[in-house]
């Protein structure tokens, strides 16, 4: 089994996952390690991080001094090679015009999905995180615990390479000994703001990010991931072995040709490959899930991008793992049988979209002027901000319900036509000088929070605009609430004034709606298939198994009850992990 086209395909598979991202390249990689026959369909092309990243470019060697497109909205290096903001052929709608209620969808159509372009902060949820509704009242608590998912969060950090360092922080559980690997030493920069906000009481801790900073144990870790299953060691250690350490030249959303980094295009495939168990089928784009007369899973017609044409290929279970919005358009789209989609009798398919509340500023810290020349690129930022905020909360002094933790960025990356700063425009040898002085003195702060579900945020089929394939298209609707616009205006009023304690001058605060990023722009989306214990209140069980079709499995951020201030990724792996466990289980017993 292999990467193939259509000529290729098995006349049926065990399993078939659609999505090549986090949740559908874990779900590949767990049901292969076990004997299941997987075929992957990835509506994108083909991708090489190895061999087509752009990492050791510097920006003077790039297209327009690597500055941003339409087409690449991140820039050229950005390792999204197709995809974005906006995907040619897949249009999608908004239900309102009004810029504050739209919702910005992004996609990476390449196998390896948003692997490809994310920050790799791997923070897991907590306690309070699976049971936010016990704590305030607001949205929803899942039907399982941290206790429930703990034992895959170890398991995913030791196969994807986690580094970090435990605080014995409220709210984010350590990981047992020998699961993380070392963090990074923090910056000048880094250090600098973590002596001055002292001051304010907030705390500058490593960050926990999916990268190596040392060679896995490829010896000993895939012993403990799979005790009893001698072809699973084998072939998760070949994989270790061909990935190395970090050494800290660029930023990773540029890919990574030494596979330092985690994409599912070098962690989870290559070993699911290697097992003789996988079948990927790319430009491959699901429509619809196929039912048999017993109303299960049977199977996923999709459309050949390259011709055009309609296929069907049939499995004994289906796993969604295309993306929240995408898993949700297929299953609204699934209407051969019935008319509201299939796994849809609760009416939630879409509902409760959710994204993080992102909100950032900037400023200018003279301490940092005249440094000498050095890089400081290298996997982002090394320190983050844990502010929850959780006894300022109890004692109602604040006035949204949900915290946020703190991202920020300094010192000298490689410079690009944002160079100049507030030097710029100019010219000659007085803006050069004015240039050198104040490179690299200029910080950023982003704030990452948790955003309260809710009824009006949501997506449905647009009832009459169609991809170039003829499938209709989403349609957002969108609305922040107070709690995120006070939240995000909280942010930067915080910002402000760590800036300010180490000495900067920092820009000037906003109202919450102006400071809010929009809905999808942190491309933090889940939601649409949420996980609960009331078949009537929920799509998905604990499992993320749909209710209605018990062998249809979501397994991307779609089944989330709530999306926690922690970037979601790390935990779409651990729940898909454990949920493909529990459907190899029921498909052994015929349960399925």
């Amino acid at each position: 089994m292999a990467i193939i086209t259509e000529k290729d395909l098995q006349p049926t598979y065990d399993v078939i996952v659609v999505g090549s991202g986090a949740g559908g390249g874990q779900s590949a990689y767990t049901l292969t390690m076990n004997g299941v026959k997987v075929l992957m369909l990835e509506a994108g092309r083909n991708y090489d991080p190895v061999t087509e990243t752009p990492m050791f470019q510097t920006p003077s060697q790039m297209p327009l001094r690597g500055m941003s497109t339409r087409e690449k909205p991140f820039g050229f290096a950005d390792a999204t090679v197709d995809g974005g903001w906006e995907v040619p052929d897949e249009p999608y709608t908004q239900a309102n015009d009004k810029p504050a209620d739209k919702f910005w969808w992004w996609r990476a159509r390449m196998l390896g999905g948003r692997t490809n372009h994310w920050g790799r902060i791997s923070l897991r949820n907590g306690p309070y995180d699976f049971k936010p509704y016990s704590r305030d009242g607001l949205g929803f608590d899942w039907p399982i615990a941290y206790e429930d998912v703990a034992p895959y969060y170890d398991k995913v950090e030791l196969l994807v390479g986690v580094y970090g360092s435990n605080e014995g922080l409220e709210n984010t559980p350590d990981s047992p000994n020998g699961t993380l690997l070392p963090p990074p030493k923090a910056r000048a920069g880094e250090l600098y703001f973590k002596k001055h906000v002292a001051k304010l009481g907030i705390p500058v801790v490593p960050i926990h990010r999916a990268v190596l900073s040392t060679r896995q144990d490829h010896e000993n870790i895939p012993r403990r991931l799979f005790p009893h299953n001698p072809t699973a060691q084998k072939l998760t250690a070949e994989s270790m072995k061909a990935r190395a350490a970090c050494f800290w030249a660029t930023d990773c959303v540029r890919g990574c040709s030494i596979r330092a980094n985690y994409q599912s295009t070098t962690v989870h495939l290559p070993p699911a490959l290697a097992s003789g168990n996988l079948d990927i089928l790319c430009d491959a784009h699901a429509r619809e899930v196929i039912l048999n007369v017993q109303g299960k899973a049977a199977g996923v017609a999709y459309i050949d991008k390259k011709t055009g044409q309609e296929r069907v290929v049939k499995a004994r279970a289906v796993i969604l793992a295309a993306s929240s919005g995408e898993t949700a358009r297929i299953l609204l789209n699934s209407r051969a049988k019935r008319p509201e989609g299939v796994a849809n009798s609760s009416g939630l398919v879409g509902k409760y979209i959710m994204d993080t509340v992102g909100a950032g500023l900037g400023g200018r810290v003279p301490a940092f002027e005249n440094l000498p020349v050095h890089n400081e690129d290298g996997a982002g930022a090394h320190v983050y901000v844990p502010w929850w905020l959780y006894r300022q909360q109890q004692a109602g002094k604040l006035d949204f319900a949900r915290g946020y933790h703190i991202e920020f960025t300094t010192g000298r990356q490689a410079p690009n036509l944002n160079v100049a700063g507030p030097a710029g425009p100019g010219y000659g040898k007085s803006f050069k000088e004015e240039l050198r002085r104040t490179y690299g003195s200029f910080v950023g702060f982003s704030g990452r929070g948790e955003m309260i579900p809710n009824k009006d945020s949501f997506c449905e089929l647009d009832p009459t605009v169609k991809d170039k394939w003829g499938i209709p298209v989403l349609r957002f609707h969108w609305k922040w609430s107070s709690h995120e616009l006070n939240q995000a205006a909280h942010m930067q009023r915080t910002f402000k004034e760590m800036i300010e304690a180490a000495g900067g001058v920092a820009g000037t605060p906003t109202t919450g709606d102006k400071a809010i990023k929009p809905g999808g722009f942190i491309i933090h989306e889940v939601g649409g298939g949420i996980m609960g214990a009331d078949r009537s209140k929920s799509v998905t069980n604990s499992w993320n198994q749909c209710w209605d079709i018990p062998n249809l499995v979501l397994n991307d951020g779609s089944a989330f009850a709530s999306n926690a201030d922690k970037n979601p990724t790390l935990t779409i792996m651990a729940l898909a992990w454990r949920a493909c466990d529990h459907l190899i289980d029921e498909m052994r017993k015929g349960n399925l």
